[in-house]
């Protein structure tokens, strides 16, 4: 007859060894919570870092564009008729239940949302660069930070509290990032030197004619604009949650208007004709890219952080255009660029600590009424449980 003997550990042993696999497996929750809570914490900012590169390649394929012979006005149409094309199945199936019913008010004030936005600010972007140069519309642009700022807290949809250093923190940011973006217009000083050749030549000649006053009016009319666009944005949200669904509606009633202006102002038949060419690979890229992807990124990002949130990072792309146009087009880089950069990002980190303030201030808040609310509902129970009412019982 065979035995089989069995040795079980001791019961101290055990328990030892569930406790040590009990604490590593709360250790690895713990690690795997904190990434995730980190993920989710810089997500707007990689978002939006994403979106201001997809601006910058922008930059590139639009001049090359422009200078082969595309019409500006004709430009946007298209652009914004192939975002909304691309967007609509998207925001049909992934939206239908989030999407809220459309009335005749709220399709008013998507209208005046897209003419902000599209029929009206980059149609006066785009003539004011027949009148100006690149580099002076550029650096116009960076300004839409400090005015959407000034709006947002005139409105008093953006937070400041003098007294506290965090609020100080978001108003010295933006007025840092302003001084960086003026020395980077106003200042060159000497010429860093070309480390090769150029990689790409654009071809063709930009028509610019020189008209500073008819210029300067319109940049900075579609400057305040187009500020005035990310504040209608975060209002809009607020009644239309649906990104994919609202980035849609702005793509085809903003591709109307400018339809409407361009007709207006062109009367070739030969401008709205598009070949396989450079022309065709711009439009696909901005109306898939910028006016889709990005502009859904921008809407979700205005309704996490804000609209101060999203324009303050429009000097990265500035920044990025500065350093391919050097090293990619072998276009001349001066010390005042670089200078200038530098303290857009330390005016850009000043914004970003301040406005995690705010946040503070929120969950605090949160907490805060959390526990007045425990501390009545505690005080209802005790009272309720004296009267013996069988309406309430444990929660």
């Amino acid at each position: 007859m065979i035995r089989w003997l069995v040795r079980t550990p001791p019961t101290g042993e055990s328990q030892s060894h569930n406790k040590e696999e009990e604490g590593l497996e709360e250790a690895m929750a713990q690690k795997a919570s904190s990434h995730v809570g980190v993920c989710r914490k810089f997500k707007p900012h990689f978002l939006m870092v994403l979106a201001q590169m997809g601006y910058t390649f922008l930059y590139f394929i639009t001049e090359a564009s422009f200078n082969h012979g595309m019409n500006p006005h004709v430009y946007i149409t298209y652009r914004h008729i192939v975002s909304g094309v691309v967007m609509l199945p998207f925001a049909y199936i992934l939206e239908r239940k989030e999407r809220p019913k459309l009335t005749f008010a709220l399709f008013l004030e998507l209208f005046v949302l897209s003419l902000l936005g599209v029929g009206l600010t980059l149609n006066m972007y785009f003539a004011s660069l027949r009148y100006t140069s690149p580099t002076f519309l550029a650096s116009m642009v960076n300004t839409i930070a400090s005015v959407t700022f000034v709006i947002a807290v005139a409105l008093r949809l953006e937070a400041l509290n003098l007294r506290n250093p965090r609020g100080l923190a978001k108003v010295l940011g933006t007025l840092v990032s302003l001084a960086g973006v003026m020395t980077m217009t106003l200042y060159k000083g000497p010429t860093v030197r070309n480390l090769w050749s150029p990689l790409i030549h654009i071809e063709g000649k930009s028509s610019i004619h020189e008209n500073w006053l008819k210029g300067s009016i319109l940049t900075v009319a579609s400057c305040i604009t187009w500020s005035v666009w990310y504040i209608m944005q975060a209002i809009t949200l607020k009644r239309y949650p649906a990104q994919l669904s609202l980035t849609t509606w702005m793509s085809f009633i903003g591709a109307a208007q400018s339809a409407v202006f361009t007709v207006c102002i062109e009367h070739r038949r030969a401008a709205w004709t598009v070949g396989f060419n450079i022309d065709l690979w711009s439009i696909l890229y901005a109306g898939v890219v910028c006016s889709g992807l990005v502009i859904f990124i921008q809407l979700w990002c205005t309704e996490e952080k804000g609209p101060v949130f999203v324009t303050m990072f429009n000097p990265v792309s500035t920044i990025l255009v500065a350093i391919l146009a050097y090293f990619v087009l072998g276009e001349r880089l001066y010390i005042g660029s670089i200078l200038g950069a530098a303290i857009v990002i330390v005016g850009l980190y000043l914004l970003l600590w301040g406005k995690e303030g705010d946040e503070v201030y929120i969950i605090k808040s949160e907490d805060s009424s959390d526990q007045t609310y425990e501390e009545k509902d505690d005080r209802i129970r005790t009272i309720t449980s004296v009267k013996k009412d069988p309406l309430h019982g444990e929660p």
